[in-house]
């Protein structure tokens, strides 16, 4: 906000300060002397009386333009005349006070007058006298728009109760991606209550033991037809049993105490059973997600391979992850009937 200041300097043109010399304002005229004179005029005394001068020697008589000679008035005959007294000292001339009367009368009555309209007006408006507040009617909340979701904590089975289904995890015979990318085919769905069939060895004992209760995976084959993957979710008690699982998982994994199992769906995908494979997983909320690659000649994966790198990436972090846990985080996976898990389809 801008301030602005406004000077006193012009407020006095045209008039002189106080302590200002007079001469600077305009010219005033010469200065009077000699001493002032009196509010009041003072009345003369009387003088003497004049003799009357003598009359004019016979003559001819004045022309017609002259005007006649008269003699002046004696000082006597001046003082008989009243005084300019001020107003204020003048005798109230006669009328003026009834005029005076009449006026204030006129004006008493008119405000009598507006006071009884106002008092008309107030009781036209409020009948029984007395004051009622305009009351506002109130419109009822607005209902959540139905495009908004709350988010819902995925961190336990006790804020997540709901199971997995297959359909949830892999909804069609394709798995799309990307927009413009070519889909990875579903072969085969499974959901089961028995973690135990998805691993062996360890690492089944390991799922029971933390309170693994159902497992969801399924079956593809990579857009170029070169790689067979099972990939899935187990669902377990918390995120703290989820994350002891991960953490124990290299160790017994390294040390071939135990693996996950490929899930074979018809021919040409024996290579899920016994092909060297590449495996990869990851926590969020209270699931596991993991995914079990393997090349479909049956040859052993290099390391470092790209294509498995990102058939690795787009299963477990794209899919799993970012869509179907995302989507259950949101509140999109109600809705969605399931039998008791078990099944197999």
């Amino acid at each position: 906000m801008v301030y602005r200041y406004e000077s006193d300097e012009d407020a006095f043109e045209g008039r002189p300060r106080p302590g200002s010399e007079l001469s600077t304002v305009g010219d005033a005229g010469p200065a009077h002397t000699g001493p002032s004179p009196s509010r009041f005029p003072t009345p003369s005394l009387p003088r003497a009386t004049r003799p009357a001068p003598p009359a004019p020697p016979p003559g001819p008589v004045p022309s017609r333009g002259a005007p006649p000679f008269s003699p002046p008035p004696t000082r006597a005959a001046a003082t008989t005349q009243p005084l300019d007294l001020p107003r204020s000292r003048r005798a109230p001339e006669p009328g003026r006070s009834g005029g005076r009367l009449w006026q204030v009368l006129v004006g008493g009555a008119a405000v009598l007058v507006l006071l009884a309209l106002c008092g008309l007006a107030g009781a036209a408006l409020l009948p029984d006298g007395t004051s009622q507040p305009k009351v506002t009617p109130s419109l009822p909340a607005a209902a959540p728009s139905p495009s908004r979701t709350e988010r819902q904590d995925i961190d336990s089975r006790d804020t997540d109760p709901a199971p997995l289904t297959a359909k949830e995890v892999f909804s069609g015979r394709k798995l799309t991606i990307g927009d413009g990318e070519e889909p990875y085919a579903v072969l085969k769905t499974q959901s089961s209550a028995s973690c135990p069939t998805a691993a062996t060895g360890e690492v089944a004992d390991l799922l029971v033991q933390l309170g693994c209760n159902q497992v969801v995976r399924a079956t593809l084959r990579s857009p170029d037809e070169e790689h067979l993957l099972t990939a899935g979710l187990f669902n377990l008690t918390d995120v703290a049993t989820a994350q002891r699982v991960r953490d124990r998982l290299r160790e017994l994994l390294d040390g071939r105490e135990g693996r996950f199992r490929g899930m074979p769906a018809g021919d040409d995908t024996e290579a899920l059973t016994d092909a060297p494979s590449r495996v990869g997983w990851q926590v969020r909320g209270h699931y596991l997600a993991y995914c079990l690659v393997v090349r479909a000649d049956g040859k052993p994966v290099k390391a470092g391979d790209p294509k498995v790198r990102e058939v690795l990436y787009d299963l477990i972090e794209l899919h799993l992850d970012k869509k179907v846990l995302e989507r259950r985080a949101t509140g999109g996976s109600t809705g969605q009937a399931t039998a008791a898990p078990g099944g197999t389809n």
